[in-house]
Order: structure tokens, then C-alpha cells, then sequence
């Protein structure tokens, strides 16, 4: 095997083949860094398609008055607007989840800041003059001195008291940061923009029961709360079916058409050959060919047909087991959810409605079977996705190491000798490019896993893929990672033994050396981590200049040629991926918290990303991505989570750095425990203080008093609830397909038969009616060259809140400033203690959401017995929660005589549980004079 000389020399040769290989991966990634930002410098000013569509499509597409500050043509004419650009101004102009965003990064890249500052000047000169002291200079390298591996003694209580200061910043930072994002998300709730969304005042019912499956079960549902406030509508979800699938399928052909009607008549010639496809077989192999025009075609015809059919003859009647109830105004829209909040009522899950445009419609149609079926095999997939992980991260770790394998590999041996330089190259850059480009792929497997087991939301995806993406990343590639390193290195020791010819026992007796391993190990792995950060680093930059995407779009526009939907599709500005960015940026934050006390210049390179980061990524937010739906900054509590769990295992790699060194039995690790302690703690005081206030708009009686409200009969005889929160596939327009202007005189020569011309409303552009060929019933628009492009005004429409509120906002000049009808301008929650609420009631009372007889029943809604503010006689408690309910939240309402004559907004009366299935539209029975019938619906006398 070459003897133990061998081994020995090689182990010598690793300590000095760690510095270069990392300062080799500096350099190497600091060189193609600068090369990448002069390539983005030279074609940013450059504003033509398609370097203006790549790197500033937001100056053209932007919503409203949105439109982000002018850059100047100049080479770093960039840098000015990153630098004078505030977080006032960003909120307004990107939306607060951007805005939170890069709050994140800059509260991450001063933390590190703080750190690198704290361990370079405190630690760096203890390791130095520790490992100089204990350790010969045969045995140490530029690497190694630097870190605690060869720290001995009582001095190790200054990296203890080292990490007990980190803890004491990062809750710093938190804190202050927490603070912050609560009053942005106040402001946000507050916004025009916010109040006047359809969404921010409707609330979503989710698992409702069978028996209630219908608009007045879930009327009876909000009667047996006992809410505050009345509803202005509700809209239980109907059954669709396989309509979406169809949808789907009809608009999925059509963009095949498209790709090989634009592929065989590129440039408005006839191409060569017919394009075709293959129909059955697998993987290429095995199938027919047939032609692919003439199947495209087909498909599309009978996918329409299908789609219309089904349409006529859909049961809109079935109901689901959803639905939504839109209230007066938001404030009373979060109130009752705040009150409901982890309660059943009835059975079913009452939270505040999403935007219907990040709503995932086809989970929220699937049974609960369904749902069960497929979360557990969805944790099957993720249990073998993490499983064969481990095959790249063993692969990572032995180029990790390979200069410890040159001793037992001939040909690396040779390769170190004969190329050193290269072999010193590979070893640095190799480990971390692998690791990149395997990681690559685990976001989209995470969103895809996360979609299929039943996420509701594509925001509660988001939230769903940091949780799962960032415990995968900490999991494999940290704790693996440095476990099969661990278990490498004593593999490797036991060899040297037995190249030494010890005997079984002494193998045995030599154990104890084992902790010693350990810690060198996951301390000497630091230099792999030295080597992933200046990687991660020019991936940002990279990522600013987009080379790739310009490069594909000038491939695919010259050889494929693109259709004008691709067009379209291309020219609006990219979505922002937040999951994953906000994973890899955590977990780089996690990794630089772990190695902070053991390893210094970790935390150094940490600081430098995320300063990196913080300007790039102010940039690509400010003129080039756009965010999916605005939440309003909800990753915000998910992300800091995450970080409290880095700052926990950072303290628990200190307890088994203080143990391994000092021993178990001596409790000097016992030390390391309270920081554990504290910071769970300060998680759960951020919880209690924050989490309220930041998930629920909680106004002040000013704020209740002159809240904006909204009239029935828009959303209930003008059925804004049920078009808002209707299931798109039942009014969704399907794709018309789009060729090229200078195409279609070739449409005679690509199809058989008679072909026809007229003229079709494109939905894609607004409703505008352009030139079509009829063939075989279907439309083939042409598109002109000048209308390829999306139509700014088209998109600001599209990606604009539309007015579903204009026709039922009442005139504030009626509610804001009147006077409570019992005296001293008291504000009341309830809408019915406003002066001229009987105005509003007026103008659109309707029998089956409000009151429409009040003084004959002589009744107060709240008796001398419920004049506390939550007083309920639900079947729901509305006790004690951890949430602290403010005394201002809903003030108390004064007793009311049974004798006062008064209008009072209907609190709903709960039906009788006779167990009996709610029609969608139930007749209106003539109550007998004797009996109380409150909201008048024909709701019996015994009342529960």
C-alpha cells in the first residue's frame, strides 16, 4: 500500500494543498465575478430588445404610476438609483414583499458585518497564538491557525463568551428588524390599495361539512359565531369537474400548434418537410410518427368541442366543500377572523380569503381522500429524494478530500505529482460546483412535491418550500455532509493503523482518539465552505447579467423561430422567485452562524455575499423582476424561524466543540447551554408581541369609525362575491391560436380543404378584433410584427387589482364623518351604532344577508347579558388565546332598552341542527306573528 511514510507524506501535503485550493477558487471566482459585471456593464445601456427586455423590462411594464427611477446610458449609470432609492419609495414602487426582502439582506449582510468584526478581532489572534503554542509548524497550515482545532485550555471560554455575544446580535437585529416589518405591514393593511381589494375584506371557509354545503349553511356558520359584524354576501364553491383539466389540455395544444405552425412556415416560406411527432413509445423509442400539424389540429378541435360541451352541461348546483363571505369592510373582515382564529366552527376552518389570483383551484377542489393519498405519497417522494441525495454529497465530500486519497489512489497520486497547480485548481473549484449544480434542481422538485400535496396557495407554497428546501439544505448538505467527512477521516486513521501493522486491540485501544477526529473534522471542512461562498457569490452576479437567458432568446429567435405567444409570454417582465432565493440566502446565513466561533473568515465571506446580494438583487427587484402576488411581506415570521434554528445549532456545534475538547465529565459544556435557553425564549416573546400584529389588521376605534364601507347589493345582487371567488374555469377564455401576419397566405398550402377568413376578439390582447383563417373550424389569428409585443396598458390591466369594489363603495362623505346617534362621537365596531347606517342599509338590504324588519321584534341583538365585547352564546369559544385582543379592537356596546326603537346591522341567528341539507336557494316561509324571527329568513324561534 506504500507504507505509512506514504500516508504521512500525503497528510502533509493536504495541509498545504487547502490554502491553495481555496485561494485558487477565490481567485478563479473574483476573476470571472469582474469579467461577468463588464459583460453586463457594456450591454445594460444598450436599450434595444432584447437587452432592454433582459435586463430593465420594468421601465416599460410596470403597474400604474409604479414606474421604477431612469438609469442614464452610462457604463455604471446603474449604481445611482441602487444608492438614493429608500425603502419608502421601494414599498411603493415594488411592493412590501420586495421591500421585506431586501430588508432581509441588509439586516443579514450588517449581522455578518457585526460578526466577521467580532471574531476576526477577538478569536483570530487567540487561534493564532494557541496553535503557534501547542502545534509544530509541520502540522498546521495558513488554514488551520486560524480556526480553534488547536485551541487548548481555559482560553476556549473566549469563544464561548464569542458565542454568547453573536446570540445577544442576531437577537439585536431581529428585534429592531421585527419592529419595523410590523409597522410596514400596519401601513400595508392601511394602504388604499389594500382597502380597496375585493380579497381584503372577504373571508374564506375551508372543510365545511357536507350538511352546510350551500349558501345558507354557510350563513348559519357565521350565525353560530356570534360575529360583531354582518356579511354582505357568501358563495359556496361549485364543482367543476374535469372543466380545468380540459382548459388546460385545449390551451396546452394549442401551444404545440403554434410552436410547429411558426417552425414549418419560418420566415414566410414553406419549410422543407412536414414537421412530425412521435405518438407512443417511451423515451423516443418505439411509436409512430405522425404528422404533427394535422395532430395538434385535431387535438385542439376536439378539446374545444369538449370544453363546450362540458360547459352546457356542468351542475353548477354541486356544491364544494368551500366557500367565501365577503363583510362591509376590511377591518371587520379581520376582526372576525382574528376572533376565529384555530377554532372549528361548526366543523369548518374560517381565515382571512387570499388574492383569487394566488389561489391553487385544484387543490382546493380535491377531496380530503385525495388530499390525505396525496401528501403521504408526497413524503414517500421526499424520503427518497433526501435518500439519493446522499450519492452527489458522497461524491462532494471525496472531492473534498481528495488530496487524503492520493495515499490509496494510484492515478490521483500521479496527477498530484506530475500537475500539482492543476490538481491544487480541481480541488478547489470542483466540490462546490458540483454541489451548485445538484442543488440546482432540488428547488423545483421541492415546489413540485409541496403543489402536489395540497398546498391552497402559491404563497403558502412559497412558505411550504423554505421550510422544506432549507431543512433539506441544512440536513444534507451541513450535517451529512459533515458526518460522512467524519466517518471518512476515521476510516482513514483506522488504515494508517493497520498500514502500521498494530494488532485488533490496539485498533480498539486507539479509540479514544475518535472525539479528537470528530472535532478536527468538522473544523478542517470550513476550508470546503471557504471554497462555496465565492462560488455563491459570482452565481449572483451571474444571475445579474443573465447571459444565458440573452443568450437562449437570441438562439431560439434565429434557429426555432418564436411564436407570438413566446413573444408576448417573454416580453413581460420575470417573476421573482422568493422561496428560493430567501433559502439559499438563509442557508448561507446558517452556515456563516455555525462556523462563526470555530473558523472566523467563514463569517467574513458570509458578509461579503450578502453585501453582494443586497445590490444585486436591489436592482434585479427595482427593473427587472416583478412579484408573483403581493402578500405584503408574509415569508417575513418564516424566514426569522429559520434563522433562530441556525442560531440554535451554531450553540449545539459549541456544546459538542467544548465537550470533545474539555471533556464530558468535567461540565465545562454545561456553559454553552443558556444562549440555547434564551434564544427559545426570545422566540416565543417575538411570537406573542409580534405575530398578532403582524397577521391581522387590528384598527383603533378612530379607524373603525370611519372604515369605507361596502353595499350589499353589489355583492350580492350584483354577484361580486361569486364573479371574484368563482372558479376561473368557468369563465375563463380559451386560447385562440396565433400565427404570424406574414404567415397566414401559406395556411392553403399547410391544410386541406376550404379555408375562410374573418375576423376574432383575442381576449390576450384586450378584446381586440384582428384578421383570422378559418380551418376546419377553428380561427388562426395573425398577429402583426408592431402588436407582437405585450401591450403596456394590456398589462397594467392585467396585473392590476380589477375595481370589483367601485360599484359597491359607498360614498365616504356619508360614513367617514358622522356622528354616533348615542352622543359623544363614541366610535362603535358595530356598523349599526354609526349614524346613517340605516342610509346604508337602505340602499341595499337584501332578505337573505341582512335584517329587513327590526321594530317590530322589539329585540336588542345584544341583551343586558352580552354587553361584554366577545359575549357569545356560539357553540365556539371565544375565550383565551395566546393572541392579546387590545381593549380598542372592538369597544364595548351599550345596553339598549327593549323599548328604544333603533337600527341595528344583523348579527346572525343560528339555524336549527336538525341536520338537514341547506338548498342554495330556500323559499322564504311567512313567519307567525308570535314567533321571533331575527334575520328574516324564516329562521325558527328556537335559537341555540
Amino acid at each position: 500500500m506504500g507504507g505509512i511514510d506514504d500516508i504521512i507524506d500525503q497528510s502533509a501535503n493536504s495541509r498545504t494543498l487547502a490554502p491553495a485550493a481555496v485561494g485558487s477558487q477565490v481567485a478563479l471566482m473574483t476573476l470571472i465575478s469582474g469579467i461577468t459585471i463588464i459583460v453586463f456593464n457594456i450591454l445594460r445601456p444598450r436599450n434595444k430588445a432584447p437587452t432592454q427586455i433582459v435586463y430593465e423590462p420594468k421601465v416599460k411594464y410596470h403597474e400604474g404610476d409604479k414606474e421604477p427611477p431612469r438609469i442614464s446610458d452610462s457604463i455604471f449609470g446603474w449604481i445611482s438609483p441602487l444608492l438614493h432609492t429608500k425603502e419608502p419609495v421601494l414599498v411603493d414602487k415594488i411592493g412590501l414583499d420586495a421591500a421585506i426582502f431586501l430588508r432581509f439582506l441588509r439586516m443579514m449582510r450588517w449581522l455578518f458585518t457585526g460578526i466577521a468584526l467580532l471574531t476576526c478581532t477577538a478569536l483570530i489572534p487567540i487561534n493564532v497564538t494557541n496553535s503557534i503554542k501547542n502545534v509544530t509548524s509541520d502540522k498546521r497550515d495558513g488554514l488551520s491557525i486560524l480556526t480553534i482545532r488547536d485551541v487548548k485550555g481555559d482560553i476556549l471560554f473566549a469563544h464561548v463568551a464569542a458565542t454568547y455575544l453573536i446570540c445577544i446580535m442576531v437577537m439585536g437585529f431581529v428585534w429592531v428588524n421585527w419592529r419595523a416589518v410590523v409597522r410596514l405591514r400596519a401601513e400595508w393593511f392601511r394602504s388604499p390599495e389594500y382597502v380597496k381589494s375585493f380579497y381584503a375584506r372577504t373571508l374564506m371557509i375551508t372543510s365545511v361539512p357536507k350538511s352546510l354545503q350551500s349558501d345558507e349553511g354557510l350563513r348559519a356558520i357565521f350565525e353560530s359565531t356570534q360575529a360583531p359584524y354582518p356579511t354582505t354576501s357568501v358563495h359556496i364553491g361549485r364543482q367543476v369537474g374535469r372543466l380545468p383539466d380540459l382548459i388546460e389540455y385545449h390551451n396546452e395544444a394549442v401551444r404545440e400548434l403554434e410552436k410547429v405552425l411558426v417552425k414549418y412556415l419560418k420566415g414566410g416560406r414553406i419549410g422543407k418537410a412536414r414537421p412530425t411527432v412521435r405518438v407512443g413509445g417511451f423515451m423516443c423509442l418505439g411509436g409512430e410518427k405522425e404528422d404533427a400539424i394535422d395532430l395538434y389540429t385535431a387535438k385542439v378541435q376536439r378539446a374545444e368541442a369538449a370544453v363546450e360541451e362540458y360547459r352546457n352541461q356542468i351542475d353548477t348546483r354541486r356544491p364544494e366543500s368551500y366557500g367565501f363571505a365577503s363583510m362591509a369592510a376590511v377591518p371587520y373582515a379581520h376582526t372576525v377572523a382574528n376572533l376565529l382564529r384555530h377554532k372549528r366552527v361548526k366543523g369548518a376552518h374560517i381565515n382571512l380569503a387570499p388574492n383569487p389570483k394566488d389561489i391553487i383551484w385544484k387543490n382546493l377542489n380535491a377531496t380530503p381522500g385525495e388530499l390525505a393519498s396525496k401528501k403521504t405519497t408526497g413524503w414517500i417522494f421526499l424520503i427518497l429524494v433526501c435518500f439519493f441525495n446522499t450519492i452527489p454529497l458522497f461524491i462532494i465530500s471525496i472531492l473534498a478530500n481528495l488530496s487524503t486519497l492520493t495515499a490509496f489512489v494510484p492515478f490521483l497520486s500521479t496527477w498530484q505529482s506530475s500537475s500539482r497547480g492543476t490538481f491544487t485548481f480541481i480541488s478547489g473549484v470542483l466540490p462546490p460546483a458540483v454541489s451548485a449544480l445538484f442543488g440546482f434542481f432540488l428547488p423545483i422538485i421541492m415546489r413540485w412535491l409541496s403543489k402536489y400535496q395540497g398546498a391552497l396557495t402559491h404563497s403558502r407554497l412559497d412558505r411550504a418550500v423554505i421550510a422544506r428546501y432549507f431543512a433539506f439544505l441544512v440536513i444534507s448538505q451541513l450535517i451529512i455532509f459533515t458526518l460522512i467527512g467524519v466517518i471518512f477521516n476515521s476510516v482513514k486513521e483506522i488504515v494508517e493503523q493497520i498500514g502500521e501493522k498494530k494488532s485488533f486491540q490496539d485498533i480498539i485501544n486507539n479509540l479514544h482518539t475518535l472525539p479528537g477526529t470528530i472535532n478536527r473534522t468538522y473544523i478542517d471542512q470550513s476550508s470546503y465552505w471557504l471554497t462555496y461562498f465565492p462560488l455563491r457569490g459570482f452565481l449572483v452576479f451571474f444571475d445579474l447579467a443573465q447571459i444565458v437567458n440573452l443568450l437562449f432568446i437570441m438562439f431560439k429567435k434565429h434557429f426555432l423561430g418564436r411564436t407570438p405567444r413566446e413573444i408576448r409570454d417573454w416580453t413581460q417582465p420575470p417573476e421573482f422567485q422568493y422561496a428560493i432565493y430567501f433559502s439559499n440566502i438563509l442557508f448561507m446565513g446558517i452556515v456563516g452562524l455555525v462556523f462563526a466561533p470555530l473558523a472566523p473568515l467563514v463569517p467574513v465571506a458570509a458578509a461579503i455575499v450578502m453585501w453582494i446580494c443586497s445590490w444585486v438583487y436591489k436592482y434585479q427587484l427595482m427593473f427587472v423582476f416583478i412579484t408573483r402576488i403581493e402578500t405584503g411581506g408574509r415569508l417575513w415570521n418564516v424566514i426569522i424561524n429559520r434563522l433562530f434554528t441556525g442560531l440554535i445549532l451554531m450553540q449545539l456545534l459549541m456544546v459538542l466543540t467544548i465537550g470533545l475538547q474539555k471533556g464530558w465529565t468535567s461540565y465545562y459544556w454545561v456553559s454553552t447551554i443558556p444562549p440555547v435557553l434564551i434564544v427559545l425564549a426570545f422566540k416565543v416573546y417575538c411570537t406573542r408581541v409580534f405575530n398578532p400584529r403582524f397577521n391581522f389588521y387590528i384598527p383603533t376605534q378612530e379607524e373603525l369609525r370611519v372604515a369605507q364601507m361596502h353595499a350589499t347589493h353589489s355583492d350580492s345582487h350584483g354577484k361580486g362575491l361569486s364573479k371574484r371567488f368563482g372558479h376561473p374555469a368557468l369563465h375563463q377564455e380559451l386560447f385562440t391560436p396565433m400565427v404570424h401576419a406574414n404567415m397566414t397566405h401559406l395556411l392553403p398550402e399547410v391544410y386541406r380543404g376550404k379555408i375562410g377568413n374573418t375576423r376574432t376578439k383575442l381576449d390576450e390582447y384586450g378584446g381586440t378584433k384582428v384578421d383570422a383563417a378559418v380551418v376546419a373550424g377553428i380561427k388562426i389569428a395573425a398577429i402583426e410584427q408592431r402588436d407582437l409585443e405585450y401591450d403596456p396598458a394590456l398589462y397594467r390591466r392585467d396585473r392590476g387589482e380589477l375595481d370589483w369594489d367601485a360599484r359597491s363603495v359607498n360614498s365616504s362623505n356619508m360614513l367617514a364623518h358622522a356622528k354616533s346617534e348615542y352622543g359623544g362621537g363614541r366610535a362603535s365596531p358595530a356598523p349599526s351604532a354609526m349614524a346613517n347606517y340605516d342610509k346604508y342599509l337602505a340602499q341595499g338590504t337584501h332578505a337573505e344577508i341582512e335584517m329587513n324588519r327590526f321594530d317590530t321584534d322589539q329585540l336588542p341583538l345584544l341583551t343586558a347579558q352580552q354587553r361584554q365585547p366577545w359575549a357569545s352564546a356560539s357553540n365556539v369559544s371565544l375565550g383565551y388565546s395566546p393572541y392579546p385582543t387590545p381593549e380598542h379592537e372592538v369597544p364595548p356596546m351599550p345596553y339598549m332598552p327593549q323599548t328604544q326603537d333603533y337600527r341595528q346591522a344583523s348579527l346572525h341567528r343560528p339555524y336549527p341542527t336538525d341536520g338537514s341539507v341547506y338548498p342554495p336557494s330556500p323559499p322564504q316561509p311567512q313567519q307567525p306573528r308570535g314567533e321571533v324571527n331575527m334575520a328574516g329568513r324564516g329562521a325558527r324561534g328556537n335559537v341555540y
